[in-house]
């Protein structure tokens, strides 16, 4: 998430859209790609029907066989046997009813041995995650306009370089699955009822290396994962639009909140949120992997936060060791970044940002248009009744907070960037990001859409053009 002049980020927009439009359309409207390796108070204008919640059921996906190590790593994925309470699976957190992420509305799951000790991040979906790259402090940004800054790599502050990597974090993590030793998960496995799909998809002797058949768990878990469509279906009725099939025409409103989303002064949500050509082939992934710092409030629900010296940094700390500042060469300009999550299936959510302060949809958009034209919506005041603005990021930290638009640092009380009609409008185009989505019996072949990802946004410029003679 860097500034770029209004010009370059023009560009940048108009280039990735115009990739993504010319994209054959597939099945699943994405590329082939080989599988990682490794072992590791407002209201909306009238239109409630952008704005009501959406089914989180990830839509079946045609069945394709999965390898040895993917099938056990399916086992594994619902197995709470692998847990210190016996009772927590990765699907306790990661549900596949709900685009594989918490079932509840909770800021922090619970977990450990007792099922009760409070997490200090809200859970992510595990969706569309197979073109993260290893994370890097010079990630090379696929937009390919921006510089080379802190990018990639799984979880929040990205200390996962892969998927089986951020898979072994929960199962020791003690407010989570809580497993004793990575010894424990071995010997849950060996004496469970998936040791002979295990044995099956890495051999006879897999048991014998403790270590290694733990990072196989992983890698097990990782192949589940990059295998099996229901991780990423591409099934959302904005993937029906985008590859041109039918069905998939976008009603006023969505149109309307497409433009909003790319706009660089408006929502400028494609400053991070890329749509068009992305790394390794991939298209529309509503992610560029880039970390960034946007002062949310300090979410009072997490118990970790009832101490006013813990503060969540995110890539400089405190769950991540190797940005601390102070200590690691350059760590402090990275205090308060967390990662650029997908956006795929985010209407289904119930918690949002990092730690879960936000609760739909709506009040994420509203954030983010009046965070700094009206601060008192979202931060407490001190003792002497100023806003406590960024109260959950020290103030020797909060030069690394992005001021891209629409979080431009504008003087309070100002006009925000977005009327009401465009973050509802936003809100509309956001929730066609569903998987699931089910075109209408009646669509028909000529009645793919009036518009392409790319002209949307050339659509909205020749109407400003138009204004101006």
């Amino acid at each position: 998430m860097r500034v770029l002049p209004l010009a370059a980020r023009c560009c940048a927009v108009l280039l990735a859209v115009a990739l993504a439009a010319c994209q054959p359309a597939t099945d699943s409207g994405k590329p082939a790609r080989a599988a990682q390796t490794g072992a590791s108070g407002h209201k909306a204008p009238a239109q409630p029907a952008a704005v009501q919640p959406v089914s989180a059921t990830v839509a079946a996906a045609p069945a394709s066989p999965l390898s040895p190590a993917a099938q056990a790593g399916a086992r594994l994925f619902f197995d709470p046997s692998l847990s210190g309470s016996g009772k927590m699976s990765c699907a306790t957190c990661h549900d596949p009813n709900h685009a594989y992420g918490p079932a509840n509305d909770l800021s922090v799951q619970l977990g450990g041995t007792d099922g009760k000790q409070p997490g200090t991040r809200a859970v992510p979906t595990l969706m569309y995650k197979e073109y993260t790259n290893a994370y890097s402090d010079t990630f090379e940004n696929p937009d390919m306009i921006s510089p080379p800054g802190p990018g990639g790599g799984l979880t929040w502050d990205g200390r996962a370089n892969t998927i089986a990597e951020q898979a072994a974090i929960p199962l020791l993590a003690p407010n989570e699955m809580a497993a004793a030793s990575k010894a424990a998960v071995v010997d849950a496995v060996r004496n469970g009822a998936h040791a002979d799909a295990f044995r099956q998809a890495y051999g006879q002797n897999v048991f014998d290396d403790t270590d290694k058949a733990f990072a196989l768990v992983g890698a097990a878990l990782q192949a589940f994962q990059i295998e099996d469509r229901s991780f990423h279906p591409y099934s959302s009725k904005f993937d029906r639009y985008r590859t041109n099939k039918v069905g998939g025409a976008l009603n006023d409103a969505e149109i309307r909140g497409l433009r909003v989303f790319m706009d660089p002064t408006k929502g400028n949500c494609m400053a991070c949120h890329l749509l068009g050509g992305g790394n390794d082939g991939s298209q529309d992934m509503t992610s560029d992997y880039s970390f960034a710092a946007i002062g949310v409030p300090r979410n009072m629900d997490i118990p970790a936060n009832a101490d006013p010296k813990y503060f969540d940094l995110g890539l400089c700390g405190p769950l991540r060791t190797d940005h601390r500042p102070g200590k690691d060469r350059g760590a402090a300009a990275t205090c308060g970044m967390f990662k650029t999550p997908v956006l795929r299936n985010a209407a289904t959510r119930h918690a949002f940002m990092h730690n879960g302060v936000f609760r739909s949809l709506e009040e994420v958009v509203r954030f983010y248009n009046t965070r700094d034209t009206s601060p008192d919506k979202w931060y407490p005041r001190d003792a002497r009744g100023k806003v406590a603005k960024f109260n959950d990021l020290p103030a020797k930290y909060r030069a690394n907070l992005d001021d891209q638009m629409p979080l431009d640092q504008r003087r309070a009380g100002s006009q925000p960037p977005m009327t009401d009609q465009e973050m509802h409008d936003l809100i509309a185009f956001l929730n066609t990001l569903t998987d699931g989505y089910v075109a209408p019996a009646n669509a028909a072949d000529g009645d793919a859409h009036g518009h392409t990802v790319a002209n949307a946004f050339a659509d909205a410029n020749a109407q400003k053009a138009a204004k101006t003679h």
